[in-house]
C-alpha cells in the first residue's frame, strides 16, 4: 500500500484544524501557508471533505473551515477514504483477478495485510495524532517534530 500526496496532503490540512479547532473557521490560505501545500489542491481537497461530511465552511469575513465533528470523531481511514484514498495492498485492488485472471497465490496475505492497515488507521483519531504532536513538541522542544504513536 502506497499512499499519495493526496492522502497524506488531506490528513495534514485536517490536523491543521484539528490544532486550531475552536479557534474559529480557518481559511485555506492559512493552511496553505502553514503546511507548504498549493491552495488549488486544497480546494479540491476540501470539496471532498465537506461532500463526506468532515468539514464545513462559511463564506465571507471570518469564513473558512471548521471541521464538522470533534477530532475525537474523526479518524484517519475516515479523512482517507473522504478523498478517495484506497488502502489496498493487493496487485489486483482486491478484484481476485491477480494472476491470468485468477486468484494469485499471495492473495489472501495481501489482503489480510490491507485490512490490518485499515483497522490500524480507523483507530486512530486526529485528536490523537494532534496530541502525539503537541506531547513530541513539549519533550524535545521544536528542533526536531516526530510523530510516534502509542500502541492502540
Amino acid at each position: 500500500m502506497r499512499l499519495t500526496t493526496k492522502g497524506r496532503y488531506a490528513v495534514t490540512a485536517m490536523l491543521d484544524l484539528s490544532l486550531n479547532y475552536g479557534v474559529g473557521a480557518i481559511t485555506l490560505a492559512d493552511i496553505s501557508e502553514r503546511q507548504g501545500i498549493s491552495l488549488s489542491y486544497l480546494e479540491q481537497l476540501f470539496a471532498r471533505l465537506r461532500k463526506q461530511g468532515l468539514v464545513s465552511s462559511s463564506r465571507g469575513p471570518g469564513g473558512g473551515y471548521r471541521l464538522s465533528r470533534a477530532a475525537t470523531e474523526i479518524t484517519v481511514l475516515d479523512v482517507i477514504s473522504a478523498v478517495d484514498e484506497k488502502v489496498d495492498s493487493t496487485q489486483c485492488q482486491g478484484k481476485h483477478n491477480c494472476h491470468a485472471d485468477e486468484q494469485c497465490v499471495s492473495h489472501e496475505l495481501w489482503q489480510s495485510l490491507s485490512d490490518q492497515i485499515r483497522v490500524y488507521l480507523a483507530g486512530i483519531t486526529l485528536h490523537h495524532v494532534v496530541n502525539d504532536y503537541e506531547r513530541n513538541l513539549n519533550n524535545r522542544g521544536n528542533s526536531e517534530k516526530v510523530i510516534k504513536f502509542d500502541a492502540l
